[in-house]
């Protein structure tokens, strides 16, 4: 985009009267939607008239950041279940509820009704969802502990708020060690604010990055596998049909269950 001629920057203002060129028309809502892509791997955990929970792997993006993208798992999911295609506010979500990072393996509710959706963000957003992790850290962490430090963004990165950030975002992580290895320790986090990049900016607060988490100085990913090692393990949730309280898991992937075996013995605890 150009501004009076010259390339704007990200986040410029504009004046009363200045003109205003752009390469590309933005793309329209149709056009931001996942395309279906039948062919593309889906795991699929639970469904219902409601809602699925999918196994999202490693290395997949949750779903599409701009028009024609391929390869997430909102793509996948809109091929078989098209009614997810048009139910978020946002057309390039395809029904998902919640995001994981690309590198973060396990489970991804996602809706299939507006109604739904609308249920799922809503307790998202009020903090009703209880969320389980596994991650694998550099250390020896300890048995068990409670980070209640606030968020904020910082480019790509996110970092522990001071007293004058006022776009601070409240964020708690509770945890406790599974296993240990030589080196590493198993935790399993639960949190119910869901801040982005949360468990991994809370655990390397700590001293302990995670596994694979090169952005947060953490060590190199364990033989075998890719990226940081967290799995989003279980969620907890009012159901938007009965508001029932609802768990649904996800196991871990075949390769990270190997690598932790391998590691730290687990699903046999050594803490």
């Amino acid at each position: 985009m150009r501004v009076d001629g010259v390339r704007a920057a990200k986040g410029a203002q504009l004046r009363a009267g200045a003109e205003v060129r752009v390469a590309h028309a933005p793309a329209t809502s149709d056009e931001q939607r996942p395309l279906p892509e039948p062919d593309a791997p889906l795991e699929i955990l639970h469904v219902d008239e409601a809602l699925l929970a999918l196994a999202k792997p490693a290395g997949m993006p949750t779903h599409p950041l701009r028009a024609g993208e391929r390869g997430t798992l909102a793509n996948a999911l809109v091929a078989r279940f098209p009614e997810c295609a048009t139910v978020a506010d946002d057309p390039r979500e395809g029904g998902v509820a919640h995001r994981l990072d690309t590198e973060t393996s396990g489970l991804v509710l996602a809706a299939r009704s507006r109604a739904a959706w609308q249920s799922l963000r809503r307790s998202f957003g009020d903090g009703a969802v209880e969320k389980e992790y596994l991650a694998l850290v550099r250390g020896d962490a300890p048995p068990h502990g409670t980070i209640d430090r606030a968020l904020v963004h910082a480019g790509k990165r996110v970092r522990v708020a001071g007293d004058r950030d006022l776009d601070a975002l409240p964020a708690r992580t509770d945890f406790e060690a599974l296993a240990r290895g030589a080196g590493v320790t198993l935790v399993r986090a639960r949190s119910s604010s869901g801040r982005m990049h949360q468990i991994r900016v809370h655990l390397a607060l700590l001293g302990h990055p995670l596994v694979g988490d090169a952005l947060y100085d953490g060590p190199p990913p364990l033989p075998g596998t890719r990226g940081h090692f967290l799995h989003a393990a279980a969620v907890t949730f009012p159901h938007p049909t009965t508001n029932a309280r609802t768990t649904l898991s996800a196991p871990l992937p075949a390769d990270r269950a190997a690598a932790l075996q391998a590691v730290v013995g687990w699903p046999h605890p050594r803490v």
